[in-house]
C-alpha cells in the first residue's frame, strides 16, 4: 500500500465504525487469533465485524533510519520477512507467526530479545489509533496524546484499534549461534539469568537472545544466542526434527536468523504433542504447511467450543481437566519460589522461561523500570482434584493468580482471568485506565478492560 491508499482505508474504516449504531458491540474481522478466552460471556448481542484487512501490510521500511511503518493487523511473519530483506528485524519478535503488531502492542508480546529490548511496545515511536469515540489520532511519547501512547499497551482493544505503527528495527547477522546451559535446580537458573542481565553474556557467550526451558524441577536449560556471520552447520526444525527436544540433546546449535525467529512456531513450543504431530509417522503424514501455531490454535478452539475432550474424558471416566494457559512475569529474585510453588500445586511441564526488562513505566502493566523479571509460560490442561468437575474451571488458575500476586508479579491477560473487579483494577492501574477510557471512549462504545479480559464478553 501507498500512503495515499492507506489514508483511503483509514477513512473507510472510520466511516464504517461511525455507522455502527450506539450500543452495538464491534469486533475486528481477523482470520487468526492468539487469545485464549474461551469461556461463555453470557447472552449478548452479536458483534458487528469491522473489516481491517487493509491494515495487514508493511507500508514502508527505512533501512537508513532503521524504522518500519506497519499496518496494525500485519503479522510478525510478514513483518519479519519485509525487514529481514534489509538485514533488519523488529527489536522484539514474538514467537508465533500470526501474532500481529497491533495485537502485541495493545496486548503484550515477548521473546528472547526482551531482556535487552523490553516488550514490543517499547520500540514503537508512533501509533495511529481509531479510538472508541471514533477519532483517528496520532499518538507519540511527546505529543498531545502521549497519555494514549503510554496507556495503549495492555488495553486489549478497549480504548481503540491500532491502524498503523512506526517501530524501531535493529540489524541482524545471517545466523544465530545457540548454547544450551543445563541447571540442576531453579535457583541456579535464576542466578544465571541475573548474571546475564548484569553482564550481557554467559560463560563467554554473548547474549543477543536469552530464553529457557524447565523440563523437570531438576532439569532446566538456559538458551543463550549470539548473532553470527558463520555457521559450521544449520539445523532445521520445520521438518522431522523438533526444536524443544534438541535443547536436551545438544550443547550448541546454529540456525539461520529466520529459522531462529520461528523455532517455536512449528510445534507451538511443545503443544503439538497433543495432536500427535510429534509421533514420527503422524509427522511425516501431516503436511508441513499445516505444522503451524495458528492451525493448532484453531483445533483447540473447536475442541473448546464443542467440548470434545471433556466428553471423551467423561465417557472414559477420566478426571475432568482444567484449561491452564498463562504467561506470568515474576521478579527474578522470586523466580525459583514460583517454580517450586508451580511444581507442588500444578505440576505442568515443560515451562517456558523468558527474562525481560522494561526501560520505562507503562501505566496499565506497571513493571518496575530496570528490574529484571522472568516470564513463565505454561499452556495445556491439568486434571482437577477428585470431586471437582470441569464447571469448577478456575481452581488452578486462581491458585496461580494468588501466588503471582504474593510474589509481586503480574500475569498477561490474553487468557482466562478470575480476579474480582476491585482487585483487578488495583493490579492493573484502574485509576489510569478509567481516565483514558473517559478521554478516548467516553460513551463506552468499546468494552471495558475488566469486561473483556475477565468476564469474557
Amino acid at each position: 500500500m501507498t500512503a495515499d491508499t492507506h489514508e483511503v482505508a483509514v477513512a473507510r474504516l472510520r466511516a464504517a465504525y461511525t455507522a455502527v449504531p450506539p450500543g452495538t458491540p464491534v469486533r475486528l474481522a481477523k482470520h487468526t487469533s492468539n487469545l485464549f478466552r474461551f469461556r461463555d460471556g453470557g447472552d449478548k448481542a452479536p458483534a458487528v465485524p469491522l473489516d481491517v484487512s487493509a491494515f495487514d501490510h508493511v507500508l514502508r521500511v527505512d533501512p537508513d533510519r532503521r524504522t518500519a511503518w506497519v499496518g496494525g493487523m500485519t503479522t510478525y511473519e510478514d513483518l519479519a520477512d519485509a525487514t529481514l530483506a534489509h538485514g533488519l528485524m523488529p527489536k522484539v519478535v514474538p514467537q508465533l507467526k500470526t501474532i500481529t503488531l497491533g495485537g502485541a502492542v495493545t496486548g503484550l508480546g515477548i521473546e528472547s530479545t526482551s531482556l535487552r529490548n523490553g516488550l514490543p511496545h517499547e520500540s514503537v515511536t508512533e501509533m495511529e489509533i481509531l479510538t472508541g469515540d471514533g477519532r483517528v489520532l496520532r499518538a507519540t511519547a511527546d505529543n498531545e496524546h502521549a497519555d494514549l501512547f503510554r496507556g495503549f499497551p495492555n488495553s486489549y482493544g478497549t480504548l481503540g484499534y491500532a491502524l498503523s505503527l512506526t517501530i524501531e528495527l535493529e540489524p541482524v547477522r545471517p545466523y544465530v549461534h545457540l548454547r544450551h546451559f543445563a541447571f540442576g535446580d531453579a535457583d541456579a537458573c535464576m542466578e544465571a539469568i541475573a548474571q546475564v542481565a548484569a553482564e550481557g553474556s554467559y560463560r563467554g557467550h554473548r547474549a543477543d537472545f536469552v530464553d529457557g526451558t524447565a523440563f523437570t524441577p531438576g532439569e532446566l536449560y538456559l538458551t543463550v544466542g549470539a548473532f553470527s556471520d558463520v555457521a559450521p552447520w544449520r539445523s532445521d526444525y520445520t521438518g522431522q526434527q523438533i526444536y524443544y527436544t534438541s535443547i536436551r540433546a545438544a550443547k550448541e546449535d546454529f540456525l539461520a536468523i529466520r529459522d531462529y525467529l520461528w523455532r517455536w512456531d512449528t510445534d507451538w513450543f511443545w503443544c503439538s504433542k497433543a495432536f500427535g504431530v510429534q509421533r514420527p509417522l503422524v509427522r511425516r503424514m501431516w503436511p508441513r504447511r499445516y505444522r503451524r501455531s495458528d492451525v493448532y490454535r484453531r483445533l483447540v478452539a473447536l475442541d473448546q467450543r464443542y467440548g470434545l475432550t471433556d466428553a471423551l474424558n467423561s465417557g472414559r471416566q477420566r478426571p475432568a481437566r482444567e484449561f491452564v494457559t498463562q504467561d506470568v512475569e515474576i521478579p527474578v529474585e522470586h523466580g525459583a519460589d514460583f517454580l517450586r510453588f508451580f511444581d507442588a500445586n500444578v505440576g505442568m511441564r515443560p515451562v517456558w522461561i523468558c527474562p525481560l526488562r522494561d526501560a520505562q513505566t507503562w501505566p496499565l502493566y506497571p513493571l518496575k523500570p530496570g528490574e529484571v523479571y522472568v516470564n513463565f509460560g505454561f499452556w495445556g490442561t491439568v486434571p482437577l482434584p477428585p470431586g471437582l468437575r470441569v464447571q469448577a474451571d478456575g481452581y488452578y488458575n486462581r491458585l496461580i493468580e494468588d501466588h503471582v500476586a504474593k510474589l509481586d508479579g503480574h500475569k498477561s491477560l490474553y487468557s482466562t482471568a478470575f480476579y474480582p473487579e476491585d482487585e483487578f483494577y488495583r493490579r492493573y492501574n484502574g485509576e489510569a485506565y478509567h481516565a483514558l477510557k473517559r478521554a478516548y471512549d467516553g460513551q463506552g462504545r468499546l468494552l471495558g478492560l475488566y469486561e473483556k479480559c475477565v468476564r469474557g464478553h
